[in-house]
């Protein structure tokens, strides 16, 4: 465990300075999933988050929220739910290394020249969608500029991460996949936390935050452009909704 810790921590662009938001949101969240994923299994648990009411995890560092008040950027529907207590069914299409779930009616709605998925319905399922999607865009390093423009929410942490030089985390051999999900979901705001396993075998699970912003699901990171939570490993998808597209 030792060398395994040792040689993907030297490797780990959460510990580079000047590392861009995006990278802080997506790519060194995958990196330090991977640390967590090489670790033996049953190092820890993770305590999944509710499937339903106020979403948790610290929002004192997020931009504010507009009561999620917006239409859809590019007309997709909202709805009055706000739990999702089951695994839609959708078609799944490989973005980066990740399979990505897409609808017409959830998202994503657009998909720029660069590649990069947006608009997304406001519903727990839309939320849903984005934050997987923001992820499977995120294992593909040379979108990271393009994720920090377009997916972040607009706040401190964002403009702050804007200035950096942008830095490239290195390519692993360590592949990961969407294995389950529970969502806690407001009309402006939400937390996606999601179940990831390894190719090896391994699970960790990880918390997204996502704002209502401009008419889209945007991802949320800390004023210091670091993300809200780290990934922990998990002895299996107990207390989640199973849910895979590979």
């Amino acid at each position: 465990m030792n060398q395994s810790t040792e040689s993907t921590t030297e490797s780990n662009p959460f510990t580079k300075p000047g590392f861009i938001i995006a990278a802080a949101l997506v790519v060194a969240l995958i990196a330090s999933t991977i640390v967590i994923f090489l670790l033996p299994k049953g190092q820890g648990n993770a305590e999944p988050a509710p499937p339903s009411g106020e979403p948790t995890g610290s929002v004192a560092a997020t931009p504010s929220a507009s009561a999620g008040a917006e239409a859809s950027v590019c007309g997709l529907p909202s709805s009055s739910e706000t739990a999702l207590g089951a695994a839609p069914e959708t078609k799944w299409e490989l973005v980066g290394s990740m399979a990505a779930p897409t609808d017409p009616k959830v998202g994503p709605g657009k998909t720029d020249d660069q590649g990069i998925r947006s608009c997304f319905a406001h519903t727990p399922t839309g939320a849903l969608y984005a934050a997987v999607n923001l992820w499977a865009l995120g294992s593909d390093p040379s979108k990271e500029r393009a994720i920090a423009q377009q997916l972040v929410a607009k706040g401190i942490g964002r403009d702050a991460g804007m200035k950096a030089p942008q830095t490239a985390a290195p390519p692993s051999s360590v592949k990961i996949q969407i294995a389950g999900f529970n969502v806690s979901y407001t009309s402006a705001q939400a937390v996606v936390e999601l179940a990831f396993t390894a190719d090896n075998g391994a699970l960790a699970s990880v918390r997204t935050n996502l704002l209502w912003q401009d008419g889209d699901w945007k991802g949320v990171v800390a004023d210091n452009g670091a993300p809200l939570e780290e990934p922990r490993q998990i002895r299996d998808l107990s207390g989640f909704i199973p849910w895979s597209g590979a």
